[in-house]
């Protein structure tokens, strides 16, 4: 009895999908719970398990095409795993001898070799030769030619997927609806450095995680935004929400472009969960196996740049957010410290926030504190 594959529920508020990849064509063998089809959504990407153990019989929806949530995209019939045939062996195995070939062997043995011939007399002398032919000339060296797809003008023409053109739209709508700003500061990454040194290897035993500088940030973050809430707030209609509760997205590029997974509570986690809480993201994204509900809300966002080799730039608020803090490469740069020209691993930071909920001296001050803490990390335990 055939069985249908219908597309599942894939979070709030998504009622259409794009098919993607068909993992199992027509005719093709699954295991129950085996991914069937990939199923594209403007939030994430999700796969299709087989419902049962058995073979694709019918495909509805092709690769790019629209479906509606609980739609039926194809069929499944239940079917027992084919078999795998062993593989043949080949063996090469010398031809045995018959009795005839013994016999023939023994009573005709092999004739001698026939004595050479006696030696020719010498040739007459023959006529001088004349010279060879001069060569042609050598063709002049051909210079490298271009390969036909250097010089090609040609063009692919590759259609949005929904994340790319989600992320494109909200986008457009945070420049075209919120009063955009940026501030920026540069901070001393010395302490936090010389932290990681000493505490690198601990910490990778004890959480099974490294020890990156993004937990440090989104610690320095949440006590920076206790102390400067319209940042953590958002603008609805005529009225600003303040939160009490900080959940902060990681901004990571992904499979399908880029994904902000949000860390739920991040006020509640401590140093181990934060840096594993980001890893298992940052893996999963690049298999496009985040969960819709895991990208969904957040109250501020932090993007790193830097792992990319940013210096600087001036990220782009995630609506209804009122802030993002942008990170970016540390690089040893000559600073004045105590009347004295030394080097220090400096990191530029940028602060893009919505003039309509944040004044500008709240964003410095914000911005402020947070170098304050990350330069001076017992500020994070005194939570001054």
């Amino acid at each position: 009895m055939p069985v249908p594959l219908k597309v599942p529920n894939v979070g709030e508020s998504i009622t259409e999908v794009e098919i993607g990849e068909w993992l199992k064509k027509s005719g093709d063998f699954a295991a129950e719970n085996d991914p069937v089809v990939v199923i594209e959504t403007e939030k994430a990407t999700v796969e299709l398990p087989a419902p049962i153990s058995g073979k694709v019989t019918e495909v509805l929806k092709k690769q790019g095409e629209k479906a509606a949530v609980g739609e039926v995209i194809g069929y499944m019939e239940d079917a027992a795993a084919p078999e795998k045939k062993p593989e043949a062996k080949v063996k090469e195995v010398e031809a045995p001898k018959t009795e005839a070939s013994k016999t023939e062997t023994k009573e005709h043995p092999p004739a001698p070799a026939p004595a050479s011939p006696p030696p020719s007399p010498p040739a007459p002398a023959s006529p001088l030769p004349s010279p060879p032919a001069p060569a042609p000339p050598a063709a002049p060296p051909a210079t490298p030619p271009a390969s036909p797809t250097s010089t090609s003008r040609g063009e692919r023409v590759i259609p949005m997927t929904p994340i790319r053109r989600r992320i494109a739209e909200r986008l457009v709508d945070a420049q075209k609806n919120a009063a955009l700003l940026t501030t920026f500061n540069e901070i001393d990454m010395t302490a936090i450095a010389a932290l990681r040194a000493a505490h690198k290897d601990a910490f990778q035993q004890k959480y099974g995680a490294k020890l990156g500088i993004v937990s440090f940030f989104v610690k320095a973050v949440i006590e920076a935004l206790k102390q400067i809430p319209q940042l953590n707030g958002e603008l609805r209609g005529e009225s600003i929400v303040y939160r009490d509760f900080y959940d902060i997205g990681i901004a990571i590029g992904g499979g399908k472009g880029l994904v902000v997974p949000v860390l739920r509570n991040a006020e509640q986690m401590g140093f181990g969960e934060i840096e594993k809480t980001i890893a298992d993201f940052a893996k999963r994204a690049t298999e496009n196996e985040l969960k819709v509900e895991e990208l969904q809300g957040g109250t501020f966002t932090i993007s790193n740049g830097g792992i990319y080799g940013s210096l600087m730039s001036t990220p782009i608020v995630n609506p209804p957010q009122s802030g993002v803090l942008g990170l970016h490469a540390i690089q040893d740069r000559p600073v004045a410290r105590g009347g004295q020209v030394v080097i220090r691993p400096m990191m530029y930071v940028a602060l893009t926030y919505d003039h309509r909920v944040v004044d500008g001296r709240e964003a410095v001050t914000f911005l402020k504190h947070v170098k304050d803490i990350v330069e001076d990390p017992a500020l994070m335990l005194l939570e001054l």
